[in-house]
């Protein structure tokens, strides 16, 4: 049986709660409810990683391309890209099976772009990013 990266986490709570108990009327959150707390603490979550995924995105291409291309690369991914990137990290962290499918697709495409000749491969790279820059919305 397959289990998925959440039960691992879950289990980890346990015991650490099995380690301390206690009572739980002073579980930090700005509600009683815990489910409103738990939505609310994943949607902090969710806003920051976004925000730090897309700074890292931008700090990547900043270097090459400059500020405003940077921003504007970022800006203008498609719907379809960031449903791949959003399938692919999915995929990667509910199994192991499922981690090794992505890892491996990221590793053939690694190894494939490194048999190209590296100006073939930053063509290729510069004339989609900066399309994708000067898409209009």
């Amino acid at each position: 049986m397959v289990k998925h990266v959440s039960t691992y986490g879950a289990k980890a709570v346990d015991k650490a709660r099995a380690r301390t108990p206690g009572k739980t009327e002073g579980m930090p959150g700005p509600t009683h409810n815990p489910a409103t707390n738990l939505m609310v603490a994943d949607v902090a979550i969710r806003a920051g990683s976004y925000i730090a995924r897309r700074a890292v995105e931008k700090g990547l291409l900043r270097g090459r391309y400059g500020k405003e291309t940077a921003r504007e690369i970022v800006r203008n991914k498609t719907l379809g890209q960031t449903l791949v990137s959003f399938g692919l990290a999915k995929l990667a962290t509910r199994n192991l099976p499922g981690a090794l499918i992505v890892g491996g697709g990221a590793l053939a495409k690694t190894l494939y772009d490194r048999r190209r000749s590296r100006s073939a491969q930053r063509r290729e790279g510069d004339r989609e990013l900066i399309e994708q820059a000067h898409r209009d919305d």
